[in-house]
């Protein structure tokens, strides 16, 4: 039987699913060059001279600027529309890839590696892009389609390793950038499904009527909203870490570089799954006890990668569980503020929780470096990390899964 624009699959409509098709697209493609920024690390290093804790700070300031342009773009998408914001931050992406190929100088390096790729990423990302999705789909779908968009991210991370570490192998860093950079051209065309803002959303009749004033006032006085802000810190902490240094912790152990090449693709592999089945999972069982979960769990896979013996095997190893951890808290943490507030400012919301997520993003990568200049070792961030897991699965547990009290008030 033929379709028409009605019909659905899996209680979503052909609309949805061509703007799920192209969210995940763009996910996968900007998210791929930056899950691939530690395998530039050494070579820019040897061919510039500059210390582990320079390329460490323009990373670091990459995810401080995602981190802060997020919640302002997701607000700007709220009510203009995600096909603008998106676009302008594939301008950004694609200016600071090109500027950080060229770099011949720090700032160069800073204000193109650091402050323009963080401003692209956070415009052009499934932080954006998530806020949209929960626009176009039913509640009891929201934490499968917040799944999908985060596993897209992950296929970018699987696929754009093997492809980083080629092209530097065959073309440089330098080189490999600037083609990042013309990849990225593509991404306002699939941007245009994109559309919608919160005056178009599944059920925005229905939203609670409320300013961006009472909105931030309302989510601010929220217990449960402030402990996922605090606690998706650690969650930014661990990933940032891991995907900075952990192509040049394993080249330091003296092992192949083709390891990383393997550990960061497994990582992506392992991700997809664990993103969409996290995204399962938050629909039927409770997202905060969930979360606290997968941070204890986190705090258990770094101890033990810590007390065993460093084999490829043992990395491996640690690549695929900590795959399954990697962005699993994404769905839930999106669906409890999809759920406490409604989707009509989700994009601020969900960015302020994000913007925290950053900041544990900027102290992983920048402390990773600085540690390291400093001790000649990673291990210190390493047991950092644990206690950050135990932390965050306390604060996780008493998050209340339900809509804030509000009174009663005519529909808009």
């Amino acid at each position: 039987m033929r379709m028409n624009a009605t019909s659905q699959t899996f209680g979503l409509n052909r609309s949805a699913w061509i703007i799920i098709l192209c969210g995940c697209l763009i996910a996968a493609l900007t998210f791929g060059p930056r899950s691939a920024m530690g395998f530039f690390q050494l070579p820019i290093l040897e061919d510039t001279g500059w210390s582990r804790t320079t390329f460490s700070l323009a990373m670091a300031l990459q995810n401080l600027m995602w981190g802060v342009s997020q919640p302002i773009m997701g607000a700007i998408a709220d009510r203009y529309g995600t096909w603008r914001v998106i676009t302008f931050g594939a301008i950004c992406y694609v200016i600071g890839l090109w500027m950080m190929g060229n770099a011949t100088s720090t700032a160069e390096l800073h204000i193109g590696g650091g402050i323009l790729i963080g401003i692209g990423i956070g415009s052009a990302s499934f932080g954006i892009i998530l806020a949209t999705f929960a626009r176009h789909a039913p509640a009891e779908k929201r934490s499968f389609v917040f799944g999908l968009g985060t596993a897209a991210g992950s296929f970018g991370m699987f696929i754009f390793a093997p492809i980083s570490q080629s092209l530097i192998s065959n073309f440089g860093w330098s080189d490999t950038l600037i083609f990042f950079s013309a990849a990225m051209l593509i991404v306002p065309i699939l941007a245009i499904p994109l559309i919608g803002n919160s005056s178009t959303a599944m059920g925005a009749k229905a939203e609670y009527s409320q300013t961006l004033i009472e909105a931030l006032r309302e989510a601010f006085s929220t217990k449960s909203y402030l402990l996922l802000v605090i606690g998706f810190f650690v969650c930014g902490f661990h990933v940032a870490f891991i995907a900075a240094h952990f192509p040049a912790y394993i080249s330091d152990l003296g092992l192949d570089k083709s390891w990383a090449v393997i550990a960061i693709s497994v990582i992506g592999g392992a991700n997809i799954i664990g993103s969409i089945g996290s995204g399962i999972i938050g629909q039927r069982y409770s997202m905060s006890k969930f979360l606290t979960l997968i941070y204890l769990s986190r705090a258990v896979v770094f101890t033990l990668f810590l007390i065993v013996p460093v084999t490829p095997w043992t990395i491996i190893a640690f690549s695929v569980a900590m795959g399954f951890l990697w962005l699993s808290t994404v769905p839930p943490t999106n669906g409890l503020v999809a759920t406490m507030f409604g989707t009509k400012h989700l994009g601020l919301l969900g960015g302020i929780v994000f913007f925290t997520h950053q900041l544990g993003s900027f102290l992983g990568i920048w402390l990773g470096g600085y540690l390291f200049d400093l001790t000649g070792s990673f291990e210190p961030v390493w047991w950092i990390g644990v206690a950050l897991g135990l932390f965050a699965a306390a604060i996780h547990w008493p998050i209340v899964d339900k809509p804030v009290a509000r009174p009663a008030q005519a529909a808009t």
